[in-house]
């Protein structure tokens, strides 16, 4: 995730490596609220009711369930591009310590993932994964947005296909067990190493990889002006309507395709798989039909579809409602400045939560739970905003990635 877990108004850099302030701008505070928006997603997916409950508020659960780690991931793309130089990037020297700090950046944000694992919560912790994505789209950063939107769509359509085959021949363990045991990272971390982090993790890079290309895209357009939030509201529905829709009617026109869905999931509510997680999080290789589903964990291609749209339709509307709010932005800023401190909000609500199953495990009811982290974020967020540039753990990673500056 690397900067995504950022300051609204990053660092620039210079040519001798030197960081200085980039002014302010509504674009940017943009970026902050939809980091906002997706934390109080994860959140709700980690401490709120069950979906289960229904009604409005079992709705909303549900809609945030995968849907704000996709986010992320897009806003993950859009700060790479940022570190490494936009409008125009980084070459030479500049580039080469720019593409340094992302680096350590990624391998400290893998460090952190498996020491949060080590908590043992119910929190499938996606800090390695991301870290491991900023390292896959470094090379992409200089690409034009028409191009890295291409890149986006191809392996959407193909990396899904891809990873349905692996999972199936790796399905009886012999071959997983091999590869593990080759592994250094495995052997390092006690987990299933770089097998998990590409192929049967819950956030597999092969799958995921699509959506940081997708926010460097974005990152690329000119959102200076007036006309391209809209346009990227109208590509988000779109995209929405394509993945979930799509998802919709090939369950119901193919035939078997529901049944196979059921039987795969040992006998999940597969009429809700075209968006719901309620079919099952586990990514089904035994049936061929389980790529029709766009349920936001299905690692599918039209679930990634569909998750972009959502996750760019949320951004366009986060930089909309900053323009739009004008001298009333003020009302905006508590789910802003939670936005510009993502990682230590991030890493302080998994604390939170192994905390609280010390002390109550399922006594504590969902929903007051799920408000008392909001305002507690949001306020933590406020105070710490007004006397620091960044975050806690935001300063100590910006620390670590100063011997950066000795690139030659």
């Amino acid at each position: 995730m690397g900067h995504v877990f950022a300051s609204a108004v990053p660092s620039a850099t210079t040519a001798d490596g030197t960081a200085h302030r980039a002014p302010s701008t509504g674009r940017l505070v943009g970026l902050d609220l939809a980091r906002g928006v997706a934390i109080m997603g994860m959140f709700a997916a980690h401490v709120g009711p069950d979906p289960s409950v229904g009604g409005p508020v079992g709705w909303l659960m549900e809609v945030a369930r995968g849907r704000s780690s996709a986010l992320f991931a897009l806003l993950a793309g859009f700060t790479l591009v940022i570190l490494m130089g936009r409008p125009r990037p980084h070459t030479g020297r500049a580039g080469r310590q720019a593409a340094g700090r992302v680096l350590i950046r990624a391998a400290l944000l893998m460090a952190l993932g498996y020491a949060l694992v080590l908590l043992d919560t119910d929190v499938d912790v996606i800090l390695s994964f991301y870290g491991l994505l900023f390292v896959l789209a470094l090379p992409l950063y200089r690409l034009s947005a028409r191009t890295l939107a291409l890149i986006a769509l191809s392996t959407a359509l193909v990396l899904p296909q891809l990873l349905y085959l692996l999972r199936a021949a790796i399905d009886g363990g012999e071959l997983a067990d091999a590869v593990v045991g080759l592994d250094p990272l495995a052997r390092v971390t006690g987990s299933d190493g770089f097998l998990e982090l590409f192929v049967t993790g819950e956030y597999p890079a092969l799958t995921w990889f699509p959506f940081i290309v997708a926010g460097m895209a974005v990152a690329r357009l000119d959102l200076s002006r007036r006309d391209m939030p809209p346009k990227l509201a109208i590509t988000g529905a779109a995209l929405a309507v394509i993945g979930y829709g799509g998802s919709w009617l090939a369950l119901h026109l193919v035939p078997g395709a529901l049944a196979g869905v059921s039987a795969a999931t040992g006998g999940g509510p597969a009429a809700s798989a075209w968006w719901s997680d309620a079919v099952g999080e586990e990514f089904a290789s035994g049936h061929p039909a389980w790529l029709l589903v766009a349920s936001p964990h299905s690692q599918t291609t039209l679930s990634i579809v569909g998750n972009t749209g959502v996750a760019l339709a949320v951004l366009a509307g986060c930089l909309l409602a900053v323009r739009l709010a004008g001298p009333r932005a003020r009302l905006l800023a508590p789910l802003a400045a939670v936005g510009s401190i993502s990682l230590t909000a991030y890493v302080a609500h998994i604390l939170a939560i192994r905390l609280l199953g010390s002390v109550g495990g399922e006594e504590w009811p969902a929903l007051p739970v799920l408000l008392g982290f909001a305002v507690v974020a949001m306020a933590a967020a406020v105070l710490w905003t007004r006397c620091f540039r960044r975050g806690p753990l935001e300063h100590l990673l910006h620390g670590a990635t100063r011997p950066a500056r000795w690139i030659t």
